[in-house]
């Protein structure tokens, strides 16, 4: 198996597709939203798309979109999306490489890349996709409470009840 079809294995029509309907509900653009691998990758190549969704999240988040279907600016279109993407609080190691998405590498982490920005959406108005991500969830504890669990021992430790040395035989000789 190839590096490059192991990579694609890992590739969700269901997600992708499930990317493409958010995207064209976010942006009412009339795109096709089959997730079939060929279409994500027509859909989103140029990174035009992708720069309007970051528009649509916070207007003006994108200054310019290369229109061009020359190469590099097509790459700056999807940098300036990824660029975006962790300003909006997208964790780096979800992001993708532009040429992931530009030479068709790994589809799947541009992938993860919209699904996590679309688990973001809401915090922009917008609707999300995925999963509903947890909230924190601080606790405070006075000085007595931490004071009092440094005298727990945990079972973690294991515990030693009903321990002794039956079953030892080191140093015994050997009964035949």
């Amino acid at each position: 198996m190839s590096y490059q079809s192991k990579i694609n294995s890992k590739y969700s029509e269901e997600l992708a597709q499930e990317c493409l309907e958010w995207i064209k509900i976010v942006t009412a653009e009339p795109i096709n939203t089959s997730g079939e691998m060929d279409n994500f990758f027509e859909v989103l190549k140029d990174g035009v798309l992708l720069c309007k969704l970051a528009n649509c999240l916070q207007p003006g988040a994108v200054k310019k979109i290369n229109e061009s279907k020359m190469a590099f600016k097509c790459m700056e279109n999807i940098s300036a999306f990824l660029e975006c993407a962790k300003n909006f609080g997208v964790p780096t190691q979800e992001t993708f490489q532009s040429v992931d998405l530009w030479e068709r590498q790994n589809l799947n982490s541009v992938v993860i890349c919209i699904q996590s920005l679309g688990r973001k959406a809401h915090n922009f108005g917008k609707p999300s996709i995925g999963p509903k991500e947890a909230d924190k969830n601080v606790r405070n504890f006075s000085d007595e409470q931490l004071r009092a669990g440094q005298n727990v021992i945990s079972l973690q430790y294991g515990s030693n009840k009903g321990a002794n040395q039956s079953g030892i035989n080191f140093g015994n000789t050997r009964h035949m």
